[in-house]
């Protein structure tokens, strides 16, 4: 098979994502201890609290989605290099017959999950995995319908969710 990657080397590791994170949400509540800031005159304590959680409401969200997208980066660049590296495990092998009919357009739920689900030990962490994305999508298309999730989610979640995919998933 030839060389099929075209990677862009611009795709934000999941201990990165985390980093920028605590660095944000410090600064919100550093800003909000301070409170000097000209829309929160006549605020009273209760009330500048309650911005100050809508607000690292918002950031966990935010950063949520960044740390969805990095999980699936990693998926999708393992998918190709094991459809490069032409490995003989069954993983590799899999994914292999999911590029000769999709090429790079392997869906990752529908595809490369599911062949993450079929390896016994893995399922439980794909199911997870696949779970979470439906939270991803929720938060892409804007929030608008009331999610069926089966669980909430959060960016602590999410970067462990993101350190078990990266460590048993990816080459």
């Amino acid at each position: 098979m030839a060389k099929v990657s075209r990677f862009s080397n611009l795709n934000l590791r999941f201990d990165a994502v985390a980093e920028q994170h605590g660095i944000l949400q410090k600064s919100l509540r550093d800003f909000f201890i301070k409170h000097t800031d000209v829309r929160f005159v006549g605020y009273t304590l209760d009330e500048l609290k309650k911005e100050q959680d809508e607000r690292l409401s918002e950031l966990d969200k935010a950063s949520s989605l960044t740390i969805l997208a990095s999980i699936e980066a990693s998926l999708r660049i393992d998918y190709l290099q094991r459809c490069e590296d032409r490995r003989k495990d069954s993983v590799s092998i899999r994914m292999r017959e999911i590029y000769k009919n999709k090429a790079d357009r392997a869906k990752i739920e529908d595809d490369i999950l599911e062949v993450w689900k079929q390896e016994a030990a893995l399922k439980a962490i794909a199911e997870r995995a696949k779970a979470a994305f439906k939270y991803r999508h929720w938060l892409a298309h804007g929030r608008y319908l009331v999610p069926k999730l089966g669980r909430s989610y959060d960016f602590e979640y999410l970067v462990a969710l993101a350190s078990e995919i990266t460590s048993r998933f990816c080459l």
